[in-house]
C-alpha cells in the first residue's frame, strides 16, 4: 500500500466513525471541567507547599476557581476579576439543570445553563456568595445548595 492509499483509507474510517459513533456534543465542555478540576488538587499542594510565600505567588489578577458536589451533582465555578472590579462567574455543571441561582444577601440572580452545562454571571459584585442548581434528572427536582463563599 502506498502512502496515499494509506491517508484515503484513514479518511473513510474517520467518516465512518463520525456516522456510527460522533463525538457527544457536550463532551469538550465537560473535559475542560474536569481537566480543571483535577488541576485543583495539584494547586492545593503546591500552595501549602509554599505557605509562607503565598503573597508572591498569588495577585489580584488571578482566577479562583471553586468545585462543589453532593456525591451524584457535581458543580464548578471559575471566577475572574473584571475590569471594572465586578466578577465574571463561568460555571459547568455536570447534569441537566433547570435553574442556576446566584445569591448575594438579597440580591439574586437566575440563569438557565447551555445544554453542555455551561452558564455565565456577568458583573458580580465581591462579596458572600451562595449558587443554588435545581436539576431535572427522574420526576422530582433535587437541590443543590454551595455553602456562601467570598467573590
Amino acid at each position: 500500500m502506498s502512502t496515499q492509499d494509506d491517508a484515503e483509507m484513514f479518511a473513510r474510517l474517520r467518516t465512518v466513525w463520525s456516522e456510527v459513533d460522533p463525538v457527544p456534543a457536550a463532551l469538550i465542555d465537560r473535559m475542560v471541567a474536569a481537566v480543571a478540576a483535577d488541576g485543583l488538587n495539584r494547586e492545593y499542594a503546591l500552595l501549602t507547599l509554599v505557605e509562607g510565600q503565598l503573597g508572591s505567588v498569588r495577585g489580584d489578577a488571578d482566577a479562583l476557581t471553586l468545585q462543589f458536589s453532593d456525591g451524584s451533582t457535581s458543580i464548578l465555578l471559575h471566577v475572574t476579576r473584571t475590569s471594572s472590579g465586578r466578577r465574571r462567574v463561568d460555571g459547568w455543571v455536570d447534569t441537566a439543570a433547570a435553574e442556576i441561582v446566584l445569591t448575594q444577601g438579597e440580591t439574586t440572580r437566575t440563569t438557565s445553563p447551555e445544554e453542555t452545562g455551561r452558564f455565565v454571571f456577568d458583573e458580580v459584585p465581591p462579596g458572600l456568595t451562595r449558587v443554588r442548581l435545581t436539576t431535572k434528572i427522574g420526576g422530582e427536582p433535587r437541590t443543590l445548595a454551595t455553602p456562601q463563599f467570598e467573590l
